[in-house]
C-alpha cells in the first residue's frame, strides 16, 4: 500500500557525506537503454561497537527492479560492493533490514505517532480504535500550534560545534554508535528543506542546551483515490540535557505538525522508550534488524543502539 518516495535532494544528502566515495554508489544498467535496474550504496563511517572504534561502511539502498527479482542479482551487488570496500582496506560494515538473516546484533521496533489521524485512517495506515469516534481520535492526537519550551529555534551554522559536542557525548552512552566529526554533524543535521529538520533550545544566557531533529521520508500511497502521498517524519538525533526527553520530543511533534507531516515515526533505540508511551506513539508491525558484518559481538538491546540509518 505504501512505497518509499525518496527525493533527489534526500539521496544527495544521504549518499554524499564528507569523504564519500563515488565508487561505493553502485548501479547496474541495461546495456541498450541505460535503464537502472539494480542499486546498492556504501558510505564511510566510524562505528564504536562496545570498546573498539572501527572504520566501517554503512550499506544502504539495496534495490532490484521488480522484473529481475529472484534472479540472484542482490548477492552479486553485495559481493561487488564488498570487493570495492575491501579495496579501501575496510573489512566491516553495518546495515539494517526488515528481514531476519543470521544473525542480527539487535532487533528494534518502529513506533508511530499520528499527527493527521483522519488521513492515516482514510488511507489504511491506521485504524479507529475500539469505542473511538473520528472526532475523539482527532482530539486525542491534536498538538499545540507552537513549541512549548522556551528558547526553541531552528539550528544554524553557528550551532554546529555545540551540537557536535552534545550529540557526541550523548552517543557515548550506547554500546553501538557512530563517532562523528564536527563536519559530519554539520552535514547530517543542518536543516535542508524537505530533507532534514533540526532545532536547538537556547538558554536565556545564549547557550545551546538541547537538540532535536527528524528527517522527511514520504511514501506514495498506492490505490487511493483521495491521497497519493503520506508525509512521514522520522526521529533522528535528539539530546535533552535540561528538560525531560518527552518534553523535548513533544516540541519535535509540534514542529513536525507545523511542517505538515502526517505521522512521526521512531524506533525504540537509544532513550526513545522514555517518550514513546508518554507521547501516544502506537507500536508498529515493522521490525528493523541491525547487522554488523564480519564482526562478532554480543547481542545488544534496542536501548543500547545509538545508530539511525536512513
Amino acid at each position: 500500500m505504501f512505497r518509499f518516495d525518496y527525493s533527489v535532494p534526500f539521496l544527495r544528502w544521504a549518499l554524499k557525506p564528507p569523504n564519500f566515495l563515488r565508487m561505493w554508489h553502485l548501479g547496474v544498467r541495461v546495456k541498450t537503454n541505460l535503464k537502472l535496474v539494480g542499486f546498492i550504496t556504501g558510505i564511510p563511517a566510524s562505528i564504536q561497537v562496545y570498546d573498539p572504534v572501527i572504520n566501517m561502511v554503512e550499506i544502504n539502498f539495496l534495490c532490484v527492479h521488480k522484473k529481475l527479482r529472484s534472479k540472484r542479482l542482490a548477492p552479486v551487488l553485495i559481493k561487488e560492493i564488498t570487493r570495492r570496500v575491501n579495496k579501501q582496506n575496510i573489512w566491516q560494515a553495518v546495515y539494517t533490514a526488515g528481514v531476519v538473516l543470521p544473525r542480527p546484533v539487535s532487533e528494534c521496533r518502529y513506533y508511530h505517532r499520528s499527527l493527521n489521524p483522519k488521513k492515516l485512517i482514510d488511507v489504511g495506515f491506521s485504524h479507529l480504535g475500539p469505542r473511538m469516534t473520528m472526532a475523539r481520535t482527532i482530539k486525542l492526537y491534536k498538538v499545540p500550534d507552537k513549541p512549548q519550551l522556551p528558547g526553541m529555534r531552528e539550528m544554524k551554522e553557528k550551532d554546529v560545534q555545540r551540537v557536535f559536542e552534545l550529540v557526541s557525548s550523548y552517543l557515548k552512552k550506547f554500546p553501538l554508535h557512530p563517532e562523528f566529526t564536527a563536519d559530519e554533524i554539520g552535514h547530517w543535521m543542518l536543516p535542508r528543506e524537505g530533507v532534514v529538520y533540526s532545532y536547538v533550545r537556547e538558554s536565556a544566557g545564549g547557550e545551546v542546551t538541547d537538540v532535536c531533529s527528524f528527517y522527511s521520508l514520504p511514501s506514495t500511497i498506492l490505490g487511493n483515490d483521495k491521497y497519493n502521498l503520506l508525509k512521514a517524519a522520522y526521529s533522528y538525533w535528539n539530546v535533552a540535557t535540561t528538560v525531560p526527553m518527552h518534553e523535548l520530543m513533544y516540541d519535535a511533534l509540534i514542529l513536525a505538525k507545523q511542517h505538515d507531516f502526517d505521522v512521526f515515526n521512531a524506533l525504540n533505540v537509544m532513550e526513545n522508550d522514555l517518550f514513546l508511551k508518554e507521547l501516544k506513539f502506537g507500536i508498529g508491525d515493522g521490525f528493523l534488524q541491525y547487522y554488523v558484518y564480519n564482526w562478532k559481538c554480543p547481542k545488544i538491546e534496542p536501548s543500547g543502539i545509538g545508530l539511525v540509518l536512513l
